[in-house]
């Protein structure tokens, strides 16, 4: 409340302050609020466009890049789940042998990629799955080996 009546003393007294000044210097004032102006072109404030792209995050995961499914088709056919050429396309003989290997490695077989079928097939992080991400650490708080023994002498 106190900074809707802040805001509303202060836009009065500069309306009054631009009433003012257009009467001693023998403007004329239309109404109670005096005109502002008309700036020069290197004078106007910018306006910030909308752009194309949200600020939002968008939910969910993009599909994995063609190289990718290659990646992984090659290790599904390497455990034998696989019996097709890596293309690069997920469809339906891929999302097949992607159940087939789920099921045989104890996985739910939904025949979708996730963290840990990744880490079975070797192609996934080591902790994906296992425990949340760590922050990175800072440079300044890594030293050397010599740095954090003390030296005899």
């Amino acid at each position: 409340m106190r900074l809707r009546t802040s805001i509303t003393a202060g836009l009065a007294l500069l309306l009054t302050a631009g009433t003012c000044s257009a009467a001693l210097t023998g403007a004329k004032a239309t109404s109670s609020a005096a005109k502002p102006a008309p700036r020069s072109a290197a004078g106007k404030s910018r306006v910030k466009k909308s752009s194309k792209h949200s600020t939002r995050r968008e939910r969910g995961q993009k599909a994995p890049a063609p190289e990718r499914i290659s990646e992984i088709q090659q290790a599904l056919a390497k455990d034998g789940s696989f019996t097709g050429t890596p293309n690069g396309k997920w469809d339906d003989s891929t999302a097949a042998a992607m159940r087939k290997f789920q099921g045989s490695h104890g996985l739910n077989p939904s025949g979708k990629l996730d963290a840990l079928t990744l880490q079975k097939l070797g192609l996934g992080s080591q902790t994906a799955g296992v425990a949340a991400p760590m922050p990175p650490i800072p440079s300044s708080a890594i030293q050397t080996k010599a740095e954090q023994t003390p030296q005899r002498q």
